[in-house]
């Protein structure tokens, strides 16, 4: 098998799955939905994703040390191209178009970059706005005497 070429070939469904003369890879969704999740994550100005629901059990996985890098993520793949769908929750006061920008960015570069796939579209949700609080020892004042 002297110069055999080694280029992928695609095959029709899901999950995704190329052949090369070396082998066989098959790329399952959950790993494409894992991918965009861990992007989403490392934009700046992002403080979570998911909703709500999503959020709390996502607080009791982390109790128990079991996080889930696709919360807040959902993808629809073909056999070339794949849409996402992020949920997010924005840091305040980052513009919230700014955040989706860096989000939509971070998802494309990855998904193209580690799985190899077009993406066609990346939509943004926001659920909510973190607000640091300022925690501190001290008490309020009472407002009444």
């Amino acid at each position: 098998m002297a110069n055999s070429p080694v280029t992928p070939a695609t095959l029709a469904g899901s999950p995704l799955a190329s052949q090369t003369v070396l082998g066989k890879t098959v790329i399952n969704d959950s790993v494409v939905a894992k991918v965009a999740g861990i992007a989403a994550r490392e934009a700046s100005g992002v403080h979570a994703l998911g909703g709500g629901a999503a959020r709390a059990l996502g607080a009791i996985r982390g109790v128990i040390g079991n996080t889930d890098p696709s919360q807040g993520i959902s993808v629809e793949v073909g056999e070339t191209q794949v849409a996402v769908d992020v949920a997010i929750v924005a840091e305040y006061p980052v513009p919230l178009q700014v955040v989706a920008a860096d989000v939509r960015s971070a998802v494309i570069g990855a998904i193209e970059t580690i799985i190899g796939m077009e993406v066609t579209e990346v939509n943004v949700t926001v659920n909510d706005v973190f607000i640091a609080s300022d925690d501190t020892d001290e008490q309020p004042e009472a407002r009444v005497q």
